[in-house]
């Protein structure tokens, strides 16, 4: 019997949340008033989700859902009957009762699923008795059953079965599954034979050397056909085992990745699953606080590690809580919060946003300067940056509010929020909210456990860098000729084309602003990659672009470490760890360094710029039509070749005039990385920026494209005309 149940919960668990989600959407659809407006097949299928709620309570013998499920079924029954057939204005107040209700519903779902003690149903049933005003309490008549399917062709599938098990356990295995990823990069069993191998072929050549030089002797010559044989032999035996441990070394790994992967998966769950009843608690929070609100969730589909859910679980709460409190518009109008969830290969990123009046600067700022965080103005003096200021409020202690109260939370701050994405090797982040309001992002990667990284070299280590988020860019690698650059204010600074016109970038040696003694510029173009954080830019010179992978970032706590600019280590082959590096604090880091000898990024005045010639390279005749339109648009003079060979032909030809290369990589005759290599094997052409763009975004491609001298290279896949019409403005 226990199993039974246990089935039907199971079955239930997952019914009500259908129900739920879209009975939520129906509701959400709300006007200025907050009133809703169904038509009368939407209004049906709300009522009919109500009836199947209560069912499904019934069924489970849980009264309390059941008690609740009946009086929303009364309720929009008699907005049914009211409409008459047409469509249905359901009032303000009678939305948010239903969003109680079903918040009720959810809550005691959830309580069943934990183990824990239900909260008390009667004053939800009190307001939904009170809302009836005592009317009878009809149900409405059982939704008409559904037309019987055709019989199936075949037997269908058997149901899935479903095992709980405690969320502890499934953490601990995926941890596991990353030790033993890590372990069998260790394993140096197979590279150890092979080099047994090369030792035995080394032994045999000079063993032929010193047999020539052997006087004739037959009873030798027998004794030494024995051991040529003997170690034949022996080599023979250590190449098979050669090639058995790379097969098995190979095989291992392959099942390895397929646990991790598997282990991933189980260890994932709907976003909703926690963060789903904190819109429940805010809406409770501003029914007593006598706050008209609407709250809006998106996304909470999504899947996440259950771990990174529940770490995050307070500190979206008080996000909530203060978007209710500071971000209500005060021009009358209804509250709007909204909890959006979306995640992506880059990674999970958790939005709150309001409708009120959006950050306040000015507050911010003298907030700052009261508690010691900023200086005074000098009179007549610019005002700090808005990405300045917005980065102070994640500050300890940091808080604009006039009052502590329920809404306002305790003075904290949305310090507790950055540090939970620090600890989640993410970062959060204050804006301006597009359409208006403000909206906090928290962008963590894809996961806590394995992240893709970009592994550079400088100050003669080796670091990572990890892969762009919803806050910061990482990218594109860029070469940087240090005899190109100018200076401002006495820092180095790099012309990059932006969106509205062009600005002067800080470029900073990655060695430097990790406290190292700099290493003396290349003599020519060195590698450098490009930091981006809205308007805040940030070019960090590197010694050498070592490879781009997916690797196990474990917990890292050294002395001297800084964990602003340091979120954990890699381990690499040879027991070699890489520091993994926070791109967020590198950028902060750097822009105050920058900002010491003047502005950190300095807008360049407008200046027309004389019409450059570029030679678009590539054998597709759409692509070659829309990069022509696009730089064509851009101001400048674009000359086609269909490949390589054709490229040269052109860039060879009397008057050419080219001055930059836009390539392709696979084309026929000849492909981008050959023609790159024969433009910097020409003494004419060897200083040309090209800019390699392609499908093929995979390290060794990238690698090879920089080692060749690409002055840029760029992905068909995240194709942007801007960032493509930017990285040819800095390079011409």
């Amino acid at each position: 019997m226990a199993d039974f149940r246990a089935e039907l919960l199971a079955a239930f668990d997952a019914e009500h949340r259908e129900h739920l989600a879209a009975l939520r959407a129906a509701l959400a659809a709300e006007d200025a008033e907050g009133a809703v407006t169904l038509e009368p097949g939407a209004l049906r299928d709300v009522f009919r989700r109500a009836h199947s709620l209560k069912g499904a309570a019934r069924a489970v013998d849980l009264p309390g859902p059941e008690a609740v499920a009946h009086r929303l079924e009364g309720l929009l029954a008699r907005e049914t009957g009211a409409a008459a057939g047409g469509p249905a204005r359901l009032p303000a107040a009678l939305v948010a009762l239903l969003h109680r209700g079903l918040d009720a519903i959810e809550a005691e779902a959830a309580a069943l699923a934990a183990g824990a003690a239900s909260p008390p149903l009667d004053p939800v049933l009190a307001a939904l008795d009170g809302m009836l005003d005592g009317a009878p309490l009809e149900a409405g008549p059982d939704p008409a059953p559904p037309a019987p399917p055709a019989p199936p062709a075949e037997a269908p599938a058997p149901a899935e079965g479903h095992l709980r098990v405690e969320a502890g356990r499934v953490e601990r295995l995926s941890a596991a599954t990353y030790g033993l990823k890590a372990l069998l990069g260790r394993d140096s069993t197979a590279a150890g034979l092979r080099g047994v191998e090369a030792e035995l072929r080394a032994l045999r050549r000079n063993w032929e050397g010193m047999r020539a030089a052997l006087p004739a002797d037959p009873a030798l010559a027998n004794r030494l056909r024995g051991f040529e044989a003997s170690l034949s032999e022996v080599a023979r035996h250590v190449a098979a085992l050669s090639r058995e441990a790379r097969e098995s070394a190979d095989a291992v790994a392959r099942a390895a990745q397929r646990l991790r992967e598997e282990v991933e998966a189980i260890a994932l769950v709907p976003a909703g699953s926690v963060l789903g009843p904190l819109a429940a608690a805010l809406r409770e929070m501003a029914r007593e606080g006598g706050v008209e609100a609407t709250v809006r969730t998106t996304g909470l589909e999504a899947q996440a590690e259950r771990r990174v859910l529940q770490a995050l679980k307070d500190p979206v709460l008080h996000l909530l809580r203060n978007a209710l409190g500071h971000g209500a518009p005060r021009d009358g109008r209804r509250a709007e919060i909204g909890l959006a969830v979306e995640a992506t290969e880059a990674g999970l990123t958790v939005t709150v946003r309001d409708n009120g009046p959006g950050p306040d600067l000015a507050a911010i700022e003298a907030t700052a300067v009261r508690q010691g965080l900023l200086l005074p103005r000098a009179p007549g003096a610019a005002p700090p940056s808005p990405d300045a200021l917005l980065a102070l409020v994640f500050e300890p202690g940091f808080s604009t509010a006039a009052a502590v109260d329920r809404l306002s939370g305790r003075g904290m701050g949305l310090s507790v929020v950055a540090e939970a994405a620090l600890a989640l090797h993410g970062a959060a982040a204050l804006r301006a909210a597009p359409g208006g309001g403000a909206e906090v992002v928290i962008a963590l990667p894809p996961s806590t456990g394995r992240r893709p990284l970009l592994l550079v070299e400088a100050g003669g280590q080796v670091l990572a860098l990890p892969g762009s988020t919803a806050l910061v860019t990482v990218g594109p690698l860029l070469r940087l000729d240090p005899a190109a650059l100018s200076t401002a204010e006495g820092r180095p600074v790099a012309r990059l084309a932006v969106p509205g016109g062009a600005a002067l970038v800080p470029v900073l040696p990655l060695d430097a602003l990790l406290g190292g003694a700099p290493e003396p510029p290349p003599p020519g173009p060195g590698p450098a990659v490009l930091l981006a954080r809205g308007a805040a830019r940030l070019l960090l010179t590197v010694a050498a672009l070592r490879d781009a992978r997916s690797l196990v970032v474990t917990e890292v706590d050294a002395p001297g470490l800084d964990p602003a600019l340091v979120s954990g280590a890699a381990l690499l082959e040879g027991d070699a760890v890489a520091l993994v590096l926070r791109p967020d604090g590198l950028l902060d880091r750097g822009l105050r360094e920058a900002a010491r000898g003047g502005p950190g990024t300095a807008p360049l005045p407008a200046a027309a710029a004389p019409r450059r010639h570029v030679l678009v390279v590539d054998d597709s005749l759409t692509t070659r039509t829309l990069e022509r339109s696009i730089l064509e648009t851009g101001g400048y003079r674009v000359t086609l070749a269909v490949d390589g060979a054709d490229a040269l032909n052109s860039l060879r030809a009397p008057g050419a005039g080219v001055d930059l290369v836009l390539a392709d990589v696979e084309m026929p005759v000849m492909d981008g990385f050959a023609l790159l290599e024969a433009i910097r094997a020409d003494p004419s052409l060897v200083g040309l920026p090209v800019i390699l763009m392609t499908s093929r975004d995979s390290p060794g491609d990238i690698q090879r494209g920089m080692e060749l001298g690409a002055s840029a290279y760029l992905t068909k896949q995240g194709f942007d005309q801007q960032a493509l019409l930017a990285a040819i403005a800095q390079l011409v």
